[in-house]
């Protein structure tokens, strides 16, 4: 596995997942997202890395399309087609799963190799975090 940088879309695995979602119908993209979720709240004690990662980038395509959402996805990152409408019903499971992927048992906690880049990878995840907001604050 490749990790290049701390973005949600900055390792081979969160690349490889925005490439699963090519000529996908809109549903279809919809299905996958909600099920990067569910497999990191479904998850033990114990958080795959692969799942974290394919969660993070899901949660920041989800907030991407949030009315004044700070995040922003780069062409060069995201999928090629425009990601569908709806994406805002997946709010509350992307918080919990990223809100999962912060914790203790998360491979994505203790796998890098520079404590400043673990503390930066954090602050995104956070970010994003705060731009999926509660329901109420949109």
């Amino acid at each position: 596995m490749g990790t290049w940088g701390t973005g949600p879309f900055d390792s081979d695995l969160a690349a490889d997942f925005v490439g699963e979602l090519e000529g996908l119908t809109h549903q279809q993209v919809i299905n996958v997202l909600g099920r990067a979720f569910q497999r990191v709240s479904d998850s033990g004690e114990r958080l795959d890395a692969g799942d974290a990662a394919e969660a993070v980038a899901a949660g920041a395509l989800v907030a991407s399309t949030l009315p004044n959402s700070p995040i922003a996805i780069d062409p060069d990152d995201g999928p090629r087609e425009p990601l569908p409408e709806g994406l805002a019903s997946l709010r509350a499971s992307a918080r919990l799963a990223l809100q999962r992927v912060l914790q203790d048992g998360s491979e994505m906690t203790t796998g890098w190799v520079n404590s400043a880049d673990a503390d930066q990878w954090r602050q995104e995840v956070r970010q994003v975090l705060q731009a999926l907001g509660t329901p109420a604050d949109h």
